[in-house]
């Protein structure tokens, strides 16, 4: 019914990025190694795998940090990085589990920001888990879960970011 657990996986590494409150950047890598890591597992080269990773930092704001490790870098920056990751393959969807639940208000609020020039700029399909009330504000529409069931939908009535 759902394939192989090796189809599943391809299917996640060419149209599904994935972030995470606790970025899961993996510490012995670069920068750039995070971020081109998706591609290299797609089978893409390593000049194409580069060449893609350095256009989506130059996207999240972070061209000039690739040589730096997870631990050099603010919250924010590796989060940045994480999103970097979860877009190199180009998805169509980007799932986003509590993505600023780890920053500070201010950074929180500049990694909000990028997620919805994203949206509204490349027209990336995101969906995003919160508690936070003012982060869903932010959306297009909010679909409130309780005990495992939809409790609401609703239709902010507003562009996404508004």
């Amino acid at each position: 019914m759902y394939g192989s657990a090796d189809e599943l996986a391809g299917l996640r590494n060419r149209h599904i990025g994935f972030v995470f409150q606790s970025f899961h950047l993996i510490p012995t890598l670069n920068v750039m190694e995070n971020v081109r890591l998706p591609l290299l597992y797609a089978g893409k080269t390593f000049w194409q795998s580069d060449e893609t990773a350095r256009r989506k930092l130059a996207l999240v704001g972070l061209s000039g940090l690739e040589d730096r490790r997870p631990a050099q870098l603010s919250g924010g920056q590796r989060q940045r990085v994480a999103i970097a990751r979860a877009l190199v393959a180009e998805p169509a969807i980007l799932l986003a589990d509590e993505p600023t639940g780890a920053l500070d208000a201010e950074t929180s609020a500049s990694v909000l920001n990028l997620v919805v020039h994203l949206n509204r700029t490349i027209g990336l399909t995101v969906v995003m888990i919160t508690h936070d009330a003012s982060v869903a504000g932010r959306a297009a529409r909010i679909v409130t879960i309780a005990s495992g069931t939809i409790a609401s939908d609703v239709k902010t009535g507003q562009p996404c970011g508004g």
